[in-house]
């Protein structure tokens, strides 16, 4: 009963997704998840050489990949430089799992189940909000795009007066509310690219890092918030002993 209850569920997902989204769709949805997967794997490279102890400039990384992103932000797609963009969009996955690596390297010191919690979540919110997206009706969450621009302007603005503060509990709201907002891009984001296409913005490199920017937003969120739970309890268990 359980495999029937499956293999339903998965047939009635990939006809709806087929009900829904028109072949030319599909095609482009299937080069920007092939791009983004890519790119996935270039920062978990980057990671890695970060981790092993190979080269280690956390700082550098960063301001690498943000040069990186402007140079693709200024090279439009004129349908002949693919190679080349997403040679940069490469580029910039692994600069930025590079940069992530000191992080990395504390969440690990402190336990490193933390990460393999953090990517399985992070995951099944990348899944679980793409596929509401898709099978949404057309153009449903496009109307979260100013709301969402604003919460992240607003808590721009409170961050930077933080710095002043300093008030734990700004920091926190800041931290738990941007996981939401960046799940909610998820959804705005996916539906967006869909319309751009329908449109004829056919910009796979542009589309996939709209979401790699999104999945490494929610994955960093995830670590620090699992990471300071970790250490709560560690104190808590030490005042208690």
């Amino acid at each position: 009963m359980s495999t029937s209850f499956q293999n339903f569920s998965f047939e009635r997902f990939y006809r709806n997704v087929g009900n829904n989204i028109e072949p030319q769709l599909r095609y482009h949805l299937s080069k920007v998840y092939a791009c983004l997967t890519a790119t996935t794997f270039a920062a978990t490279l980057g990671s890695l050489i970060h981790l092993r102890g190979i080269w280690e400039a956390g700082f550098l990384s960063a301001i690498i990949s943000l040069v990186l992103v402007l140079a693709l932000t200024f090279t439009p797609d004129n349908g002949k430089n693919f190679p080349m963009r997403f040679g940069m969009l490469m580029g910039f996955g692994a600069f930025t799992g590079h940069s992530l690596g000191l992080l990395l390297e504390q969440v690990i010191f402190i336990n490193p189940q933390i990460l393999v919690t953090a990517l399985i979540g992070t995951t099944a919110i990348f899944v679980c909000f793409s596929a509401s997206a898709l099978l949404a009706k057309r153009g449903s969450f496009l109307f979260l795009g100013g709301f969402l621009f604003s919460i992240l302007s607003t808590m721009a603005i409170i961050s930077l007066g933080n710095l002043l503060f300093r008030s734990y509990i700004v920091h926190e709201i800041n931290l738990y509310v941007g996981l939401g907002v960046m799940s909610a891009f998820i959804l705005y984001d996916t539906q967006a690219i869909m319309e751009k296409c329908r449109l004829g913005n056919r910009d796979a490199i542009a589309h996939s890092l709209e979401l790699f920017y999104d999945l490494v937003s929610v994955f960093r969120r995830l670590l620090i918030i699992l990471t300071q739970k970790e250490q709560r309890e560690n104190d808590r268990k030490k005042r208690n002993n």
